[in-house]
């Protein structure tokens, strides 16, 4: 279900909800959910006041969002500086455990884990020479580095999340994603995302 939109939301949901599932889908021995929802979804920029790369919208619907089902989508974002790599991506997942959050840890690059090179994450997930993914592919938004300096925008959009294996510690609960972008040890933008996981 990989690779969660526009450039930034390719560098931040896809890397954060898309990369989430695909590589525990690949990695991982897993327990069978029948079917899952993911309720009050949110998001804010967690980013220092000069980072280059800001979220400014990231609109998903509907509440819950049934897994498989479809999810609507509109985003826009910008970036003052070209995307080039190496991006890495620092990602940290904390999860709700009796009122208090507790770090997942990093396990066969899922959880809360540091990865090197975004640019080479989007390369594995989509590869060169391939035509981005609908809708990215219809608004001329692109899906590898680099990234050209400037506004992106996704219109209101229409996705299928397929039918998923989630590993077996992925259980009911609320959890924070949090994603920083960065490149030779600057930190480039910061989103954080937050949900909360329901299957039967």
């Amino acid at each position: 279900m990989f690779k969660m939109r526009n450039v930034i939301i390719s560098l931040a949901t896809l890397f954060i909800v898309n990369i989430f599932i695909q590589q525990g889908k690949c990695n991982f021995a897993f327990k069978r959910r029948a079917y899952t929802k993911i309720l009050g979804f949110s998001w804010e920029n967690c980013g220092k006041s000069g980072d280059p790369v800001v979220t400014k919208i990231l609109e998903v619907s509907p509440d819950p969002i049934s897994v498989p089902g479809d999810l609507n989508a509109t985003a826009a974002a910008s970036t003052a500086v070209e995307l080039a790599a190496p991006l890495s991506l620092n990602v940290t997942l904390d999860k709700d455990v009796a009122g208090f959050w507790v770090k997942v840890p990093c396990v066969e690059q899922l959880g809360s884990c540091d990865y090197s090179d975004a640019c080479e994450l989007l390369d594995s997930l989509i590869p060169p020479g391939q035509d981005c993914p609908e809708p990215l592919h219809t608004y001329g938004i692109p899906c590898h580095c680099p990234f050209k300096a400037g506004e992106y925008s996704l219109p209101p959009s229409e996705f299928h999340i397929p039918d998923v294996d989630l590993p077996f510690w992925l259980t009911n609960g609320k959890y924070k994603v949090e994603g920083i972008l960065g490149n030779k040890g600057q930190e480039l933008g910061c989103l954080k995302v937050s949900f909360a996981l329901h299957s039967t």
